[in-house]
């Protein structure tokens, strides 16, 4: 049996018990309505198994907000999260990603790079892209430190690398997308299997910064147009 089908029952609940317009819960009753993310996604958001489900404690409200979207419309796949959140309306997805955004972010312990080669690819990439492949440099979106830009922008550090590779993946084959222009896909599909396995292996092995915020704002425009930014 699938490890996921424990989970169901409690998953069609909180799918069936959707927030009234206009009828706000405070943080207590928040916890209780979203047992069920806790399963997956740990308490608070912040995650036992960072290589299939992310912490997402302490993202930015608008990203996380975005990505219940791309999974209620379809753009992002996934059987129990589009079950789950088929019957929720736009002012409750939006207060749960609220709830987790102002949760701490869980420290993450860096991991070891495959190879020195490889790391050097990834921190090349990550710091100035690449111009013959028109792929901008992580930071130039994802901020210097690799935090995350609120209210849009996901940090990227204390990610597993197999999670990362597996949605820039996602993107190359349009398993998972973004509200147009998707920026993301468009990078991703530009990327090869090696050069995945190099910037991931490289962020997840950066040390865990003393501030894990996202910042408040980009010092400069983004290097593309992302649907996300609005």
């Amino acid at each position: 049996m699938p490890h996921w089908k424990p989970l169901l029952p409690a998953l069609a609940l909180l799918a069936l018990c959707p927030l009234a317009e206009g009828d706000p819960l405070d943080d207590e009753a928040l916890v209780e309505r979203l047992a069920p993310c806790a399963a997956c996604h740990g308490e608070s958001g912040r995650s036992a198994s960072e290589v299939y489900f992310p912490s997402i404690a302490g993202k930015p409200a608008g990203y996380l907000y975005a990505q219940l979207e791309n999974y209620r419309a379809g753009r992002r796949r996934h059987t129990i999260m589009e079950g789950l959140l088929a019957n929720l309306s736009e002012s409750y997805l939006k207060e749960i990603a609220a709830y987790y955004a102002r949760q701490e972010p869980k420290w993450t312990p860096p991991s070891h790079p495959r190879s020195d080669e490889e790391l050097a690819r990834g921190r090349e990439l990550i710091e100035d892209g690449d111009a013959d492949l028109g792929v901008p440099s992580c930071r130039a979106c994802h901020g210097e430190t690799l935090t995350g830009v609120a209210p849009y922008i996901p940090g990227l550090v204390g990610l597993r690398p197999e999670y990362l590779s597996a949605q820039l993946a996602a993107w190359r084959t349009g398993a998972r997308r973004a509200a147009e222009p998707d920026c993301m896909g468009e990078i991703a599909r530009r990327l090869d299997r090696d050069d995945i396995h190099a910037l991931t292996a490289w962020i997840a092995s950066r040390p865990y910064p003393e501030d894990p915020r996202p910042a408040a704002s980009l010092p400069h425009d983004l290097p593309l147009e992302c649907g996300v930014v609005r």
